[in-house]
């Protein structure tokens, strides 16, 4: 029998990891942009290989976890992000740096995937809870990564830093070796046909479609906050930042509190008092004339967006607890082409109409995703799941 407390610790170590892969790309673009001498087109081009990498990697990890088990998994695509920090530290070969980035967001995906599937799985009665404390680690990872860059590089090369950080991701893939995860859901073999039947379920799909938005609205959040700041003159590059940070601190001090609230609260009172919260940071952003009303806005929108992504794993988890790897595999990977999605329409906007446009695309969006949630709560009721 494994350990609960030592099977989420080490569940929390892994989504720590995948705040640092989600990051690391973003950090280190410049330097290796000079170091490989790369003009725009390659950069945009290699920056295009992480999230195809992620969503590779949350496509398969569903039915191998299912009929396989997480710790082989997690231990092997540990192994890949270590291998992959090392490719990016030692390489000369473009070619290679473009497989390396490829490698670590498919073992990001992995972790990501796993990590909330595993923590589900062993928090029966409180997955809620669960799921956010284990988001807090995302922020975290997140978070650290551009100042353990920020530090170290003042008295280290690029490559060394990338060799100290890929110690300390060797060090989590060692203590996985010593924990003792739960025994495979379909040991006999997967059940393609319940596997396959989940893409047509209604529920899921109806999860699934709420993540599209939230993902979408939070990746376009993440990545044109900065531009949409300077082009209205708020602020300076060093202060859009800033504010970036506190949309992500925000999220994940938020994530920290829920866990506790979760026990308290229904999950349709947080998850439409999160809406409420991005509603009211997206209109703050739309008439913000100054930059402590961007700030307000963008950390009221951080606080919003914490609670969606562990609330509807959690029903996720509650409803398909006999195929949650699969179950987790097939929202995710829909949340994921909604943030491509809607990060492309974006761009489009910005380029007719202008960037300034992008609180009301999180307006739209947000109006779109509460739509959903009236639905999935009727259908929930109407047939608990």
């Amino acid at each position: 029998m494994e350990n609960r407390r030592l099977v989420f610790a080490a569940s929390c170590a892994g989504m720590l990891l995948f705040g640092i892969v989600m990051i690391s790309l973003g950090s280190l673009l410049p330097s290796l942009t000079i170091r490989f001498g790369l003009d725009e087109v390659a950069a945009g081009s290699l920056a295009s290989l992480l999230p195809l990498g992620i969503l590779a990697g949350s496509v398969v990890f569903g039915p191998v976890v299912d009929r396989y088990g997480y710790k082989a998994l997690l231990i092997a695509c540990t192994a890949l992000v270590f291998l992959s920090l090392e490719g990016m530290a030692f390489t000369t070969v473009f070619a290679l740096l473009q497989v390396s980035v490829f490698a670590i967001g498919l073992g990001g995906g992995v972790l990501n995937g796993a990590t909330n599937a595993l923590v589900s799985d062993i928090s029966s009665g409180g997955r809620g809870a669960g799921l956010s404390f284990l988001g807090v680690f995302f922020g975290v990872g997140a978070l650290g990564m551009p100042v353990i860059l920020g530090l170290l590089s003042k008295s280290f090369s690029e490559r060394a830093v990338l060799e100290i950080i890929g110690g300390f991701v060797a060090i989590v893939g060692a203590t996985l070796l010593a924990v003792r995860f739960p025994l495979p859901k379909q040991p006999q073999g997967f059940p393609l046909a319940r596997g396959v039947s989940l893409l047509r379920n209604a529920t899921l799909l109806l999860f699934g479609c709420i993540l599209f938005f939230e993902s979408g609205m939070e990746g376009i959040v993440n990545n044109w906050t900065t531009t949409f700041l300077q082009h209205k003159g708020i602020t300076g590059p060093e202060g859009a930042l800033f504010a970036l940070s506190c949309l992500v601190g925000g999220l994940t001090l938020a994530r920290l509190l829920l866990s506790r609230l979760f026990a308290l609260l229904s999950l349709w009172t947080v998850l439409f008092s999160g809406t409420a919260m991005i509603g009211i940071g997206a209109l703050l952003l739309v008439w913000s004339s100054s930059y402590e009303i961007a700030i307000v806005g963008l950390t009221l929108t951080g606080i919003g967006f914490a609670p969606v992504f562990p609330a509807v794993l959690g029903a996720i988890g509650d409803a398909f607890s006999g195929l949650s790897g699969t179950a987790f595999s097939i929202a995710l990977v829909i949340a994921l082409l909604g943030n491509t999605g809607l990060n492309y329409c974006v761009g489009l906007i910005a380029h007719h109409h202008g960037i300034e446009q992008l609180p009301l695309v999180v307006l739209s969006s947000l109006c779109v995703m509460v739509a959903l949630l009236v639905a999935a709560k009727r259908k929930v009721s109407a047939s608990p799941v």
